[in-house]
């Protein structure tokens, strides 16, 4: 394997880690979009607290008031499905750049890989508490799983391997989207043979006891079987890997660091990302709010067409943050500017402490082995209650930021990662 031209004349390899990025080494643009980014999160997780499993393939209810059948139509186009690959990809872009640190400061190869891969074990321990103990739609044992996967096949690769691994793993996102597309063409072009109720999936009825089961040791034990499941499953679905090798080839030319630089490349996959994964999540959107007369076969169909065009809209959704960063850093920013830029990076600063707390605020609130209160809401209630979770969370990062002090999940992972002796 051949190193990367920049670092192949560090010499001598230091056997002691430098420490994780420091503030003034932070760019804008990734952790603008994480702090979104997390909002768009638990507004996707917290429908599974509704207890609603009406349609396959989604955790939506189907009553409810016309606010209700707004907020659901918005999550279906905008939310679902496009979240979890925005992270992937920034996920893969951190990666890499903790490499280049890593190497820049005269560690070697196999350290910094070491190190890299010391972070992804430590992010599967961290997924499995997170699910054991609160929410079984973990995403850090997938992330963990992909990022040793794809980091002990790319990080000492050079680009043109890195870009062939993401073109490859995007050419094959691509031909299941074309198939899912086929599918739900010929499943609203004939009726009958989409006739019927489906019901829930495996995966909801899976999930679906993790969050009705009132008996809390019962809840904890089933989402403890889960969690490697799933792990497993959502490392190998195809979307994850190739979000990653994207953000992973990203990090290779630090786009996000030097948005300014890719414009024009980042307003096409802004345009398109954000415009692809809108279009193929409307027709399940119309399907859901009853604007469109589909069976549940079909309903599944359109789901699985707006999950494949889920990493579009993450992707382009990216793209929109870096070019916000763009024109963030060019320009004189207004005081409110300023004030929404501050909430939104010190909350992507501190994205693993936030993403847990989301759980540990929402859980014990909303399933049935706590107060129950999901159950007793409708679609735009859970959404308010979302939001007012993803404010409390960021009014703690900002305190954080503020005192300059970094979140305790992130303080806790630093220190199993990289010792005492940084």
């Amino acid at each position: 394997m051949s190193p990367r031209p920049e670092v192949a004349a560090v010499s001598p390899p230091r056997s002691v880690p430098r420490g994780p990025a420091r503030p003034d080494e932070r760019a804008l643009a990734p952790d603008l979009a994480r702090g979104a980014m997390l909002l768009l999160i638990v507004l996707a997780n917290t429908p599974w607290y509704l207890g609603s499993y009406d349609l396959p393939a989604t955790a939506h209810p189907v009553d409810g008031a016309a606010l209700d059948r707004v907020v659901r139509f918005v999550m279906i186009v905008a939310v679902d499905a496009r979240s979890y690959p925005m992270f992937a990809l920034l996920f893969g872009y951190g990666m890499v750049r903790l490499y280049d640190r890593q190497r820049a400061a005269g560690g070697g190869e196999r350290a910094a890989a070491a190190l890299v891969r010391r972070r992804n074990l430590w992010l599967l321990a961290f997924g499995f508490a997170h699910a054991a103990l609160l929410f079984a739609g973990d995403i850090l044992g997938a992330y963990g799983l992909a990022g040793l996967v794809l980091g002990g096949l790319l990080l000492r690769q050079t680009e043109p391997a890195v870009r062939l691994w993401a073109g490859l793993l995007g050419t094959l996102v691509a031909a299941l989207f074309a198939f899912s597309a086929a599918a739900a063409v010929m499943a609203l072009a004939d009726p009958a043979s989409a006739a019927g109720d489906a019901g829930p999936t495996a995966v909801q009825a899976l999930l679906q006891v993790t969050f009705t089961d009132p008996d809390a040791a019962t809840a904890m034990a089933r989402r403890a079987v889960l969690w490697p499941l799933a792990a497993v499953a959502q490392a190998l679905s195809l979307i994850i890997p190739a979000a990653v090798a994207v953000g992973m080839w990203a990090a290779r030319h630090r786009v996000l660091e030097r948005p300014a630089r890719y414009r024009r490349l980042l307003v096409r996959v802004a345009v398109a990302g954000v415009g692809v994964g809108w279009l193929t999540g409307l027709p399940q959107a119309l399907a859901h709010v009853g604007l469109l007369e589909v069976a549940d076969p079909a309903y599944a169909a359109l789901a699985g067409l707006a999950t494949l065009g889920g990493p579009a809209g993450g992707v382009g959704y990216v793209a929109v943050f870096a070019l916000f960063a763009a024109r963030y850093n060019a320009r004189a920013p207004r005081r409110m500017g300023r004030a929404a830029v501050t909430v939104l990076t010190a909350v992507g600063s501190r994205s693993l402490s936030c993403y847990l707390a989301q759980s540990l605020l929402c859980a014990p609130l909303l399933a049935a082995w706590g107060l129950g209160l999901g159950a007793h809401l409708g679609s735009a209630g859970m959404a308010g209650v979302a939001a007012a979770v993803w404010l409390l969370t960021a009014a703690a990062a900002l305190a954080l930021h503020q005192a300059r002090r970094r979140g305790p999940a992130e303080a806790l992972l630093r220190r199993l990662v990289y010792g005492r002796a940084v």
